[in-house]
């Protein structure tokens, strides 16, 4: 069953001289528990795919599915709603609040949302990430991998219908990379989760379940 899908997504940025289509008639799916790579060099578009993915930003044409739901037929706070229940984000600065504790990031989008933490959920997805010895700290005394971890956490906390990670690993070296990728294909594993992940490193891309190239706004190779 396809978890996320898109048909003929199209966004075109300036005109004239100056038009430049970040997308260009993109359609593509992933399924439940698949964990899928898009792959491609700055500018080709693959920042802009994740963003309509996401519902951050609106295509000028073309649909995206998640979960049954079209999500670009919803008003602005029914997506903002739905965005919060049914996509984690995981991106490459952390985007964790300074002031809260680890803990407090990772069960922020389930109380922002009224709703009571899973605790034994969340305590499962804390002991996969090794972070149970970390949870009174604030980020800033965390190391990058382990502040990306607890962005991993917070993004799996609400139960989302899928995972949408942005560069994850590009602020960190390449062992915590390493280190970073292979606990995100344990939790996709794991908990059944769709993860769709961006980057422009073949080597990251190659350890996914499938890998979607992108050129100039289009699909160049699905492997």
């Amino acid at each position: 069953m396809a978890i996320v899908s898109c048909e003929k997504l199209k966004k075109v940025y300036g005109s004239g001289e100056n038009e430049v289509h970040a997308l260009d008639g993109i359609s593509l799916e992933a399924e439940q528990g698949e964990f899928v790579s898009i792959v491609g060099t700055s500018g080709s578009g693959k920042s802009t795919l994740l963003h309509m993915l996401g519902g951050l930003d609106r295509p000028d044409s073309g649909t995206v599915t998640i979960d049954g739901k079209s999500i670009f037929s919803l008003k602005d706070e029914e997506l903002t709603i739905f965005r919060r229940r049914k996509i984690g984000f995981v991106f490459q600065n952390y985007n964790l609040v300074p002031s809260l504790n680890v803990y407090e990031n990772i069960v922020l989008p389930v109380q922002l949302d009224g709703r009571e933490p899973d605790r034994e959920y969340i305590d499962s997805i804390i002991e996969t990430l090794g972070l149970s010895e970390k949870l009174e700290n604030l980020p800033n005394n965390l190391s990058g991998g382990q502040q990306q971890r607890v962005a991993i956490a917070r993004a799996l906390a609400s139960k989302p219908a899928i995972i949408l990670a942005d560069e994850p690993t590009g602020n960190l070296d390449s062992k915590t990379s390493q280190d970073v990728l292979g606990l995100l294909k344990i939790t996709s594993s794991k908990y059944t989760q769709t993860i769709v992940m961006i980057t422009h490193s073949e080597e990251i891309a190659q350890l996914a379940d499938r890998i979607i190239r992108i050129e100039d706004g289009k699909i160049a190779l699905k492997a």
